[in-house]
């Protein structure tokens, strides 16, 4: 059975539950992540016992924003628009990654899932092979670099790939412009006071890593088809991981089903029982069969 035809086969009604958004459940969720933000800033900047290793911490639940702003692409973790579309804009923000941009980005990945030529994410080197660009693609810099080129592309109003309509190129165009001046106002605040290096520039550039290894993990060494049971991964993962991932780790569920808000996926799972053919255990767990994969 492929997902197409296990979604036909759900009850019309139980499906309709599912896809039911609200806003409870993503503002408690989110402050919960803005909380361990907030604590890690200010332990951080109190300099507590072992600052160092909560600058990673810091690092990896701001990097992981990025599940906030995926989710906000397809407008289901808050039912209230605008709500949808702020979480979503200032998550980009804080991790060089323009919402509207992405957006066009993201329906395109998932239109085209893992086939080749097609999904944007294959195309920008979403699927390192051999070692060493295992690696290289870990340390976050390629990220970096392909981010800080699309925001300046973007800037500049130049022609776009054509996942971004035609429509949206003003959007675009004025989205990363803001960006632009943002940035240039936080590194000009550097020469006054070293809170946004601490608290936010560094942790982000060290939590990187983390997140390159949860996104590799989502389509990484599945079946280049248009299956979604075949072409996407289920994570089994901690619940910390999968509190700051908005539940994404259960990604088969929301390939299968994308307009299933984070807070119902654990129910899809288990709707999916017996459906899933990639499934990992933990992320160091892919990450040690990616590599003996490699060579």
């Amino acid at each position: 059975m492929d997902h197409k035809t296990f979604v036909g086969s759900l009850d019309r009604s139980d499906l309709a539950a599912l896809m039911v958004t609200r806003d409870r459940p993503g503002m408690v969720h989110l402050a919960g992540h803005i909380a361990l933000i907030v604590i890690g800033s200010f332990w951080i900047l109190r300099g507590w016992f072992l600052w160092p290793f909560v600058l990673v911490i810091q690092g990896v639940v701001i990097s992981f924003l990025f599940t906030l702003e995926h989710e906000a692409t397809h407008k289901t973790p808050f039912k209230t628009k605008w709500i949808n579309e702020a979480a979503g804009w200032l998550s980009g923000l804080l991790i060089l990654q323009p919402f509207f941009w992405f957006r066009c980005f993201h329906m395109a990945h998932h239109r085209h899932t893992n086939i080749p030529g097609k999904d944007p994410e294959l195309m920008s080197g979403y699927k390192p092979e051999g070692r060493a660009a295992f690696v290289w693609y870990l340390t976050g810099i390629p990220y970096w670099i392909g981010m800080t080129r699309q925001i300046w592309r973007n800037a500049k109003g130049k022609r776009f790939h054509n996942y971004v309509p035609e429509r949206a190129y003003p959007r675009v165009t004025r989205e990363a412009r803001i960006m632009l001046a943002f940035y240039g106002v936080s590194l000009l605040s550097l020469a006054m006071t070293g809170f946004v290096f601490w608290v936010w520039i560094l942790p982000t550039f060290l939590g990187m890593p983390f997140l390159r290894l949860y996104l590799l993990a989502e389509h990484g060494r599945c079946a280049y088809v248009a299956n979604m049971f075949e072409n996407t991964r289920t994570t089994y993962t901690t619940r910390f991981v999968r509190f700051i991932a908005w539940n994404m780790p259960y990604h088969v569920e929301h390939h299968t089903i994308p307009a299933v808000p984070f807070h119902q996926l654990s129910v899809l799972h288990k709707t999916l029982e017996g459906h899933h053919v990639v499934t990992s255990d933990g992320y160091t767990g892919f990450a040690a069969e990616y590599l003996r994969e490699t060579r």
